[in-house]
């Protein structure tokens, strides 16, 4: 792929924590405001994600035995309504599978749970080829998507990039609204960037899906005014 940029070595394995600064340096820099203390550090598990949704309304993503409130902001949101509107009628049309939302959470390593603003799962990677009925499946999709807000930090979205590629997710794209570019990842540790000049296609996980980035971004610019 073209416009090929090298990343960072993988992160060092695992230390043990002394105090919130080496919690939160470790979940990459994230915000305090974000981790939720109850259950206790280290302790949290995917009954605990279910039941502060439920009670709350509260999306949180399981990492490390801690729960972490997603980040959110409307731009995304927007972005990633567009995509999953667009996607979502290429695979129905095909039949290839499901396209989820934020809501949509995945156990998809051991104590993780991740939940991808926009994903694609073939029906190949769905327990009996159908819906899942359970509130946290046990899946990973082909195809994970992430828009990073501002409460995100980069070394946050790296860390669920190569989290992704271990879980086994195929393709990764980062869909970042202040650049207006969408970087694709065929692995952790390369990626192209495509601007709104290019155009965004399936790979082989959606062969024959293409978007212009620039119709990506294009809904940022709308307008009721006449």
């Amino acid at each position: 792929m073209s416009n090929v940029a090298s990343l960072s070595p993988m992160m060092p394995a695992k230390t043990h924590a002394r105090t919130m600064a080496d919690v939160l340096e470790r979940l990459g820099g994230i915000s305090p405001d974000r981790v939720r203390i109850d259950p206790p550090l280290g302790r949290a598990t995917l009954k605990d994600v279910i039941e502060i949704q439920d009670r709350e309304g509260r999306l949180c993503e399981l990492v490390d035995g801690i729960l972490v409130e997603k980040a959110a902001g409307f731009r995304e949101s927007v972005l990633a309504c567009m995509l999953i509107e667009v996607l979502g009628v290429f695979v129905r049309k095909l039949n290839l599978g499901l396209v989820s939302g934020s809501g949509g959470m995945m156990h998809i390593l051991p104590g993780l749970v991740r939940s991808p603003n926009v994903a694609f799962a073939s029906w190949d990677r769905l327990p009996n080829r159908c819906v899942p009925t359970e509130p946290i499946p046990d899946l990973v999709p082909d195809l994970a998507v992430e828009v990073p807000s501002a409460g995100n930090t980069e070394r946050e979205i790296a860390r669920k990039r190569r989290e992704y590629f271990e879980a086994g997710v195929k393709l990764v794209w980062l869909v970042d609204a202040k650049s207006r570019t969408v970087s694709v990842y065929e692995s952790a540790e390369e990626c192209s960037v495509l601007t709104e000049q290019m155009t965004l296609n399936g790979d082989d996980v959606l062969p024959g899906f293409k978007l212009s980035v620039r119709e990506i971004f294009a809904e940022l610019d709308r307008t009721g005014n006449r």
